[in-house]
């Protein structure tokens, strides 16, 4: 078999019956997919994907990251560069190179959904590599080329109850609308992430003001029109099914200005090139006045601090965003997020959902944060803590502390659109696998323990981002 059906369950035999049955009951619960960059495009067109490459290896830094690191130049895997000039490579070279390099991903997450995708859509039983590559290329080709691989098509067979994508400011959301034009019946809604007129070291962030003033009507050039062209965006995304807002920022840290230092600020951010403490300052003092909009508009607020992005800078420099370079680092919670904690973290109405790429910040302050203040849940997957062993040790260190119900479920972040069905089952089969072993050790009775996973699985994600 590709996949082996007791995949991620405890090795212990009595353990591994409670998984058994704890997984049973959730298995085919409906996906909330709440974050993600899937592109809305696919769901307003509906168009065939074209071919296994590019569904797979071209849009996915998972896969041509760790091809990267052993020596495949990006051009190699049909990584275009700036300005859209084309690599060249046909999609057959694409894939057969893919499949030369398959065993550097023993061991990885990526292998674990990759296998459950080719066994579970395309019937695969062997595992790709070269001698196989053609016969995956040439049975996905077939099969993608059939009404039922058609993005609307599969978001049905997925069970994706809803899906949001994560859209700038400035997107007209043109293809949100051609979805709802459509008359399909597919939730697929979007997610306010604004950095782009955020963050002072976001490439082309002061002609971005200019864009976002002519697209509101509002005063860009003034700290008060800047605010009220975020209230008439956030509106607008709402009107497309927006629940909530993302902020990429590279820190936690918050503050709260005085109204005539914010202004001060602002006025220097928009109008020159500032030193990083300054930069650092505006983003902090923004998450602030994105809490405060949250608190008004109901929205649910995502903060995804400590990543360094774009680290490699002659890859940004050829490629652009995303390409497989943002590192995680050492990030701060307890200090940083107190400014906006002071203000508001004491609200009930208010939610903000904290994702880490450093998990040693756990138990130590992201467990406890969550655990005391009721604005807080914590987000317990993004990037590469999106893996049976991240899902595990979060349960480890945040349960005892945050508890289950500060938690919000299970949040898929990701670009590969046939990816998310195993996502999703892997992080069924590791909380079902963490949650059998509390009731083997007689700390959880198996009742309760049902209704846990069913809630990890389906009801937290769905309450949480209010879908």
């Amino acid at each position: 078999m590709l996949i082996h059906p007791d995949r991620l369950f405890p090795a212990e035999a009595e353990a591994r019956a409670v998984a058994r049955r704890l997984y049973a009951s959730v298995r085919d619960l409906p996906i909330i997919s709440p974050h993600g960059h899937t592109d809305p495009r696919w769901y307003a067109e509906n168009e065939p994907f074209p071919d296994p490459a590019t569904l797979f290896v071209v849009p996915d830094h998972y896969i041509f990251r760790m091809l990267y690191s052993q020596g495949v130049r990006l051009e190699e895997l049909g990584i275009s560069e700036r300005g859209g000039r084309s690599s060249g490579s046909d999609a057959r070279a694409i894939w057969r190179r893919f499949a030369a390099h398959y065993h550097l991903f023993r061991g990885t997450p990526t292998r674990l959904w990759l296998d459950h995708t080719f066994a579970t859509l395309f019937g695969m039983t062997e595992r790709l590599s070269p001698s196989t590559a053609d016969d995956y290329f040439d049975r996905i080709s077939a099969a993608l080329k059939t009404p039922e691989f058609r993005p609307r098509a599969l978001f049905e067979r997925f069970g994706i109850e809803v899906i949001a994508t994560t859209e700038s400011p400035l997107d007209p959301l043109k293809y949100h609308e051609a979805v709802r034009q459509s008359g399909w019946k597919g939730r697929v809604v979007t997610a306010y992430r604004p950095d782009p007129v955020v963050d002072p070291d976001f490439e082309g962030f002061r002609d971005n003001l200019v864009r976002f003033g002519e697209i509101t009507g509002c005063d860009t050039t003034t700290w008060k029109g800047y605010l009220e062209a975020h209230r008439k965006r956030r509106a607008f995304f709402r009107g497309y099914g927006a629940t909530s807002t993302d902020h990429g920022h590279p820190t936690a840290r918050t503050a709260d200005l005085s109204l005539s230092e914010a202004e001060a600020l602002f006025r220097k951010v928009s109008t020159r090139d500032v030193a990083p403490e300054e930069a650092e300052l505006f983003r902090a003092q923004m998450l602030t006045e994105m809490a405060a909009m949250s608190l008004e508009d109901k929205m649910v607020m995502q903060i995804h601090p400590g990543s360094f992005r774009n680290h490699n800078e002659a890859i940004f420099a050829r490629f652009g965003r995303d390409m497989g370079a943002d590192i995680p680092s050492r990030t701060d919670y307890v200090r940083a997020l107190k400014p906006l904690l002071d203000r508001f973290g004491n609200e009930p109405d208010l939610t903000i959902i904290l994702f880490t790429l450093d998990e040693t910040s756990y138990s130590r302050e992201l467990a406890p944060l969550a655990g005391h203040y009721p604005a807080l849940k914590l987000g317990p997957a993004w990037w590469f803590f999106d893996s049976p062993e991240g899902m595990r040790r979060f349960r480890e260190m945040t349960t005892e502390t945050a508890g289950f119900y500060n938690t919000v479920g299970f949040n898929d972040d990701t670009r590969a659109y046939l990816s998310i069905p195993a996502r999703h089952d892997m992080a069924r089969r590791v909380d079902c696998a963490f949650l059998a072993n509390l009731v083997t050790t007689h700390r959880l009775d198996e009742d309760e323990a049902q209704e846990v996973a069913h809630d990890l699985a389906y009801r937290l994600a769905k309450e949480a981002y209010k879908l």
